[in-house]
């Protein structure tokens, strides 16, 4: 691990054995070994002994030569991909379903709001029957509303729609991807790597947050509260990069900015 100060995947530990460990793995308060290892970099991995569980710890290391240590953090950063024109692209059979369902629940304006969206949307949805879920909440909905509304009216059009569904389509087939048992829900692990194979870097505490934010009471997130904190993610990170004119990743907002931004996403 050379040189990296990112996060460890759980493949990186599938692929590479522990150079040294406590000799008994059990329940303890205070766990104190000695090793002899050769001039290196090392990453020490303090764990609770039941999985899914938080407990504060205190980490001493003594050596005999001078060494240095540092905590293993991401960068906080979101890719940022272009969004493709819809100019010249030809319908698929879903888009053309899409547009038909989307103009009997919008009307004349081809404009929906946050209720309607939900209707829109679990109607899309239940056709998935590899998918297990409820559907949308409407708390979910407004988010989204949120996220795609441009012009500030509560409502969005056909086109903001359909850039919605390519993103919920593409964050669908990250979630799938991890529920492997297809029980509807990723455990809490599997959520870390799922925000990462969406293109945001968090660190340890943001991970933390939206496992206390989105997990239920077995550290397991179901499919909308998946999208809502992607939707959220995403909206967040906007509006900082509205904000952050020069790109230096810091910004100063009066309180009513910063309401504003909080509201926004």
């Amino acid at each position: 691990m050379h040189g990296t100060k990112h996060h460890l995947q759980k493949d990186f530990f599938l692929y590479n054995a522990s150079k040294a460990r406590s000799k008994t793995y059990i329940n303890m308060r205070e766990i104190s070994e000695r090793f002899r290892l050769p001039p290196s970099e090392y990453v020490i991995i303090p764990s609770t002994y039941e999985p899914h569980q938080e407990g504060e710890f205190i980490l001493r290391v003594f050596s005999e030569k001078r060494s240095l240590s540092e905590e293993v953090e991401n960068m906080i950063e979101a890719e940022r991909p272009v969004r493709p024109s819809a100019k010249g692209r030809e319908e698929s059979e879903e888009q053309k379903q899409f547009r038909n369902i989307f103009r009997q629940i919008a009307g004349d304006d081809m404009e929906i709001n946050a209720e309607e969206l939900r209707n829109v949307l679990n109607n899309v949805v239940k056709k998935h029957k590899d998918l297990r879920t409820e559907g949308f909440e409407l708390e979910s909905c407004r988010s989204m509303i949120a996220l795609m509304d441009t012009d500030g009216s509560g409502k969005i059009n056909f086109d903001e729609f359909r850039h919605l569904w390519d993103k919920i389509k593409s964050w669908q087939k990250i979630f799938k991807r991890y529920d492997t048992d297809h029980s509807g829900t990723i455990n809490s692990y599997e959520m870390r790597n799922a925000v990462n194979d969406a293109g945001f870097r968090l660190n340890n505490q943001l991970y933390d947050i939206i496992t206390m934010r989105y997990a239920d009471k077995n550290m397991n997130i179901d499919f909308d509260s998946f999208i809502c904190c992607f939707v959220r993610l995403d909206a967040m990170f906007r509006a900082f990069h509205a904000f952050d004119k020069d790109g230096d990743g810091i910004i100063k907002l009066n309180v009513l900015e910063w309401l504003q931004l909080t509201m926004y996403a």
